[in-house]
């Protein structure tokens, strides 16, 4: 005899029904082997007796067993653990490393193989809430969250809402590819209309979209010796091989890429941040802009021009990008909202001739289908509205004092430990250590004393140490990064 007494537990306490518990506990206890395929339950009155229950209670939790597939009814006989049940041999209590280790959902091993790619094992950054100095993150507290706040209420307010909350087009909302267009237009010398940008969720989705659909296995692509580990690590999942230039104080060495464009064999992309160089910061020199369109041209090969924080620049001349002169069509303009706005705020876009933004639409069709229409009628909105240009130049003059200000402290807290170059813009600073200090173990002691930064780890090409990292101004307030520098002069002169 199946003791259910012991075995169907009622808590009349809990917001649960009771006649759901008996029905979820039944079904665990079908699961778990405890009552086999074909076995007969007790009457419903029997039942009741047994756990002090109203009948009617046990009625309902047989109804629901049976509207589950749990349990079945046979007329005149009674009720039964459905029949189609495979039989269950309870196994005995696994031990502790035994689960952890086994396989199955909950355990850490699948029964079947995989290809665990070492390239991708990259630790994800964030944003500590103590001091910090960061890879160059915008200052959330900086953000037009008010403004945001309102046109997000506006869209639930707007439109046609069969079409507002459906499916909507896999290039992104209109209203931010027009207002985008606009911007892009005016600030960045662009020519373009809204059927040449695709809204992404980020700039590494419109990367890893790119990477997808213009390279091939075996395909060269050529970045700097330094660069962004996340574009990197994209063009390897397509099989492509990388190779390298140097980057020096004036950006990608275009001489040495065109050496190797010349005696290596076809190049079918170079990968370039011009406007800040990651993660070193320097700026792409006007005559290597011009011969490296050139070097496009001539050898056929693609420019993703990574354009990450193009809105920062503090000289009141900036550089315009690659693409406002690519006569050809051979650059892909890649940018984001992320390091303008804010992180959370997943917009970047891929702007490019209509022919491949249609393509990079199909393609992210099946991994995305589309990306967040409220967020991006809400941004869109803001651009309208002139509200993210009023974002733009508040943030522009907050950054550049705190830019003067870390410069400042480093020149004279710290002057025999770290040397660096006043970047022109962006929101980092590349800060090259003195080789007696490791970088490894003072970042590591820094965590003790509330501050954290990078270690320089991933910036560093394989087979060299480069002892440098990038220090991050944006985010942090003139105070925070006078402690910040303080506790860094402290563990130094340690």
């Amino acid at each position: 005899m199946t003791p259910f007494k012991s075995l169907l537990q009622v808590d009349k306490s809990s917001s649960t029904p009771v006649f759901l518990q008996i029905s979820e506990q039944l079904g665990q206890l079908i699961r778990a082997g405890t009552l086999v395929a074909g076995q007969r339950l007790p009457g419903t009155r029997q039942l009741a007796d047994l756990l002090k229950l109203n009948r009617q209670t046990i009625v309902a939790a047989y109804d629901e067993g049976m509207a589950q597939g749990w349990l079945a009814s046979r007329a005149g006989s009674g009720t039964y653990v459905a029949a189609h049940f495979p039989e269950i041999k309870p196994q005995p209590l696994a031990s502790t490393e035994a689960t952890e280790s086994g396989t199955g959902l909950a355990g850490t091993q699948p029964g079947y193989s995989f290809e665990s790619l070492p390239y991708l094992i990259r630790p994800a950054l964030t944003q500590s809430a103590g001091l910090h100095l960061d890879d160059g993150f915008p200052d959330i507290r900086l953000a037009p969250m008010d403004e945001l706040s309102r046109a997000y209420r506006s869209y639930f307010r707007w439109g046609n809402p069969q079409t507002h909350f459906g499916y909507g087009d896999t290039k992104g909302h209109l209203l931010l590819r027009e207002q985008l267009s606009v911007h892009l237009n005016e600030t960045r010398g662009l020519r373009t209309n809204p059927d040449n940008i695709l809204i992404t969720r980020g700039s590494i989705m419109g990367l890893h979209l790119t990477s997808q659909v213009l390279l091939r296995s075996g395909d060269v692509v050529v970045t700097g010796k330094t660069t962004w580990a996340g574009a990197t690590m994209n063009f390897q999942k397509t099989g492509a091989t990388t190779r390298t230039v140097p980057v020096d104080a004036h950006g990608l060495d275009v001489d040495a890429l065109a050496l190797l464009c010349e005696h290596n064999g076809p190049v079918r992309l170079v990968s370039v941040t011009p406007h800040h160089h990651y993660p070193t910061t320097v700026t792409l020199r006007a005559d290597r802009r011009t011969k490296l369109l050139q070097l496009a041209e001539r050898y056929g090969f693609v420019i993703l021009e990574d354009d990450y924080d193009y809105d920062f620049h503090y000289l009141s001349r900036p550089i315009l990008p690659l693409a406002s002169a690519d006569q050809q069509g051979m650059v892909v303009y890649v940018g984001s909202l992320t390091k303008s706005v804010a992180p959370a705020f997943r917009i970047g876009y891929v702007v490019a001739p209509t022919a491949l933004i249609d393509e990079l639409a199909r393609l992210r069709r099946i991994i995305d289908r589309q990306g967040d229409p409220m967020l991006e009628f809400a941004i869109g909105q803001l651009f309208k509205n002139g509200e993210l240009k009023r974002h733009f130049r508040k943030s522009l003059r907050t950054y550049h004092a705190r830019r003067d200000r870390i410069c400042e402290l480093l020149t004279t807290e710290l002057r025999d430990a770290i040397h660096y170059d006043k970047p022109d813009g962006g929101m980092a600073v590349w800060a090259r250590f003195d080789p007696a200090i490791d970088l490894g173990v003072l970042a590591n002691q820094a965590v003790q004393e509330g501050l954290s930064f990078s270690n320089g780890l991933l910036h560093n090409p394989p087979g060299q140490r480069l002892n440098s990292t990038r220090l991050g101004f944006a985010s942090s307030t003139e105070d925070e990064l006078e402690r910040s520098i303080s506790i860094m002069k402290k563990l130094i002169n340690r």
